[in-house]
């Protein structure tokens, strides 16, 4: 596919901050930036409450249709689009899960935190295929 994101250091910094606190359950949020061709610039995030059920957040992650709202209109707000979205696996590896897929967009980047013991480990760009069938791994930049 060959697509980019890029990502600014103090962002993932942000990410990882916040996705370590979630810990031991997912946490996630919104990535907003601005498209450049086919690549995406990450220029702000913004978390978002896990809404799923208690006992499920440990391996689940959700949000309202008012997150979305509200996002899109500070999106706008801001000359910058909604273009993805970033969650934690706690304990897991930083790919996709079969529920990701099945809730995915294919025009939204998705970047996953593997979280191990509680400390961000690693971080990696995905896309959902327009045929929704698999994800493609992106090439991840972090800037500065």
């Amino acid at each position: 596919m060959g697509l980019t994101v890029q990502l600014p250091h103090e962002l993932r910094e942000r990410i990882f901050a916040q996705l370590q606190k979630t810990y031991p359950n997912e946490g996630g949020g919104f990535l907003l930036g601005v498209a450049n061709g086919a690549d995406v610039t990450i220029r702000d995030v913004h978390p978002v409450t896990n809404v799923f059920e208690t006992e499920e957040q440990f391996h689940r992650y959700a949000m309202t249709p008012k997150d979305w709202m509200q996002l899109e209109d500070e999106a706008d707000a801001k000359g910058l689009t909604l273009v993805g979205y970033y969650h934690s696996h706690p304990d897991h590896p930083a790919i996709p899960s079969e529920f990701d897929r099945v809730h995915a967009l294919p025009n939204f980047r998705y970047l996953i935190t593997s979280v191990r013991g509680g400390k961000a480990a690693e971080l990696r760009a995905w896309q959902l295929t327009e045929d929704r069938s698999q994800f493609d791994e992106l090439s991840l930049s972090i800037d500065g």
